[in-house]
């Protein structure tokens, strides 16, 4: 684990509060505090906009003030309504209600398109018909300046009336866009005339084709902001760049000052923040659609089985910073863990199932043992689990020839079921192959409950499932999506990012798991039923038991 990454754990900060509360103390705006979250809807929200939705939300909730959730749809080559739909979902799961203030940029066209013409007005904007291309070659480089259009020199008047056939459809895409004019020798590119609208024949989800020429985010932003009176702009650092441009455009257009903070994006190791390159994954292919259970969208990671307090918890326990840093995927993991040690329900499942047959008890055995849902809730309570003389174990945990220190079932042993009684292999049974494929025991009717009367010890404690009572169970045991720490374009999937197992033995109750329900599999780990497997009863595993890192802390500490 890297220093920055230890650092974004062990300290976390928000020097944004610092920022909110010295501008209440000065009385700016009226003591008012509004942020927004201003997704763009071209793809599904991740884990690193979970970040972002806890700091705009909470930040207002923590100071009396609104959060809007506006959507900066300004582009439909990329938007869609689905995105949209999918936005709201994962805001509200994860705990915020935005109530009535519901915001698009589509909204503010007109207003945009007003102050476009002011802009013209005051020769701060011109049309300029260089290409793409031709205007990235103009732009210059961080050591060369860049080079004038030959149309910035346009007459206010000439660029009115251009400017005004863009918007009746005039012009086909790309033959003209309309630029602010700033300085081409400006040390940041982002001065150097930005475009500020483009020319797209394209049907907007909200606008419709009421327009075919579309502002670009950057004209949109700050006005937006601004137009609903945003106290405090917050985004990520790789805006830090735009933030004068985006102050040029307050300036010059004399609106509401709002002001912009940038605050470090959140990284994770072995793993993509990137919208582009996570649909780039579902395009291709090679996950299945946004919510595959191993993207780190908050639709894939609420299918595994996250739940939005261990995200929130973890959003908040990482602080707040201003310098970039990545985060162990294992400290993600972690809070999920300690979430749900305190919440799952306990049951039992038999993935790799081996059979044990008790012979000293007959054929029509059926009673009921008392199990504990969760010891770690006094308020769980308990449930009734069938055994029988015929269960499965883990095959694992079973070892006709048992290395050092291996304390579970073998020839001769005496193991303890849980909640159940002691039992003791007394035969094995195998294929032709050779293969183990049932064991004979016998078990002590006195230990039921799991205590001998006499006082004897046993170390091991194996779980187990009713074989007349199981459910069968496809369960799916997922990983890192990437083995490499750092994914980048180069990286391909890991081969072993999903196992799935068929014929698993569950003990009755999770027949019952609705969809979304989440249980810890005793010995397991925490497992999520399906959301998409309609009647199947399919689990997918949100986390094993293993706790990486406190393994990690716990290695800190000692050296």
């Amino acid at each position: 684990m890297s220093e920055a990454t230890q650092k974004s754990v062990a300290a976390p900060s928000n020097f944004i509060k610092t920022i909110v509360e010295r501008d209440l103390a000065e009385g700016k705006h009226g003591g008012a505090v509004r942020t927004r979250f201003p997704p763009e809807p071209n793809g599904y929200l991740h884990i690193g906009h979970a970040k972002a939705i806890c700091l705009d939300f909470g930040i207002a909730a923590d100071y009396g003030g609104v959060c809007n959730l506006r959507f900066d749809d300004t582009n439909p080559l990329k938007e869609e309504q689905e995105y949209i739909d999918a936005i709201k979902q994962d805001v509200r799961w994860l705990g915020f209600d935005w109530q009535e203030r519901e915001l698009h940029a589509a909204d503010y066209f007109e207003q945009l398109y007003e102050w476009a013409e002011l802009l013209i007005g005051k020769g701060k904007a011109y049309v300029d018909d260089l290409s793409a291309d031709e205007i990235r070659e103009h732009r210059g480089t961080l050591t060369e300046p860049g080079r004038d259009s030959p149309h910035r020199g346009r007459s206010v008047a000439e660029n009115l009336d251009l400017f005004r056939r863009m918007r009746a459809g005039e012009f086909p895409d790309g033959a003209r866009v309309l630029r602010a004019k700033i300085d081409m020798a400006a040390g940041n590119l982002n001065m150097r005339d930005p475009v500020m609208y483009r020319i797209l024949h394209a049907t907007h989800p909200r606008s419709g084709d009421a327009w075919c020429i579309y502002p670009t985010y950057d004209f949109t932003h700050g006005q937006s902001d601004s137009i609903e009176q945003i106290t405090h702009s917050l985004c990520t650092l790789e805006f830090e760049d735009h933030r004068p441009l985006y102050d040029w455009f307050i300036k010059e257009l004399e609106i509401f000052p709002s002001r912009q903070y940038e605050f470090a994006r959140l990284n994770l190791t072995h793993t993509l923040m990137s919208k582009r390159k996570l649909k780039q994954l579902v395009d291709s292919g090679l996950v299945d659609g946004w919510d595959d259970p191993r993207m780190p969208t908050l639709s894939g990671m609420r299918r595994r089985g996250y739940t939005p307090e261990s995200i929130r918890d973890f959003c908040d326990r990482i602080g707040v910073a201003k310098a970039n840093s990545t985060v162990d995927v294992a400290f993600l993991e972690h809070c999920l863990r300690q979430d749900l040690n305190r919440r799952a329900p306990r049951r039992m499942a038999v993935l790799n199932p081996l059979k044990v047959v008790i012979e000293n008890l007959p054929e029509e055995h059926d009673e009921e043992l008392d199990a504990i849902n969760n010891p770690e809730d006094p308020d769980a309570g308990s449930r009734k689990v069938p055994f029988s003389r015929e269960l499965w174990i883990e095959a694992e945990d079973f070892r006709e020839e048992p290395p050092r220190k291996y304390f579970r079932l073998a020839p001769g042993r005496e193991v303890r079921l849980r909640y159940g009684y002691f039992i003791t292999c007394t035969e094995v049974v195998k294929d032709d192959d050779g293969n183990v494929v049932e064991l004979r025991c016998s078990h002590d009717p006195e230990t039921r409950g799991g205590q001998a009367p006499d006082g004897r010890k046993v170390r091991g404690t194996i779980h187990w499932v009713s074989a007349r009572h199981a459910v069968d169970a496809e369960v799916r045991l997922y990983d890192h999506l990437f083995t490499d720490e750092q994914p980048g374009v180069g990286s391909v999937i890991n081969p072993d990012s999903v196992e799935v197992l068929g014929g698993c033995k569950l003990e009755p109750a999770l027949a019952r798991a609705a969809p979304g329900e989440i249980v810890q599999f005793e010995r397991r780990g925490y497992f999520c039923r399906d959301t998409k497997s309609g009647d199947r009863l399919v689990f997918n595993r949100a986390v094993g038991l293993r706790d990486t890192w406190a393994r990690i802390q716990k290695q800190q500490q000692q050296g």
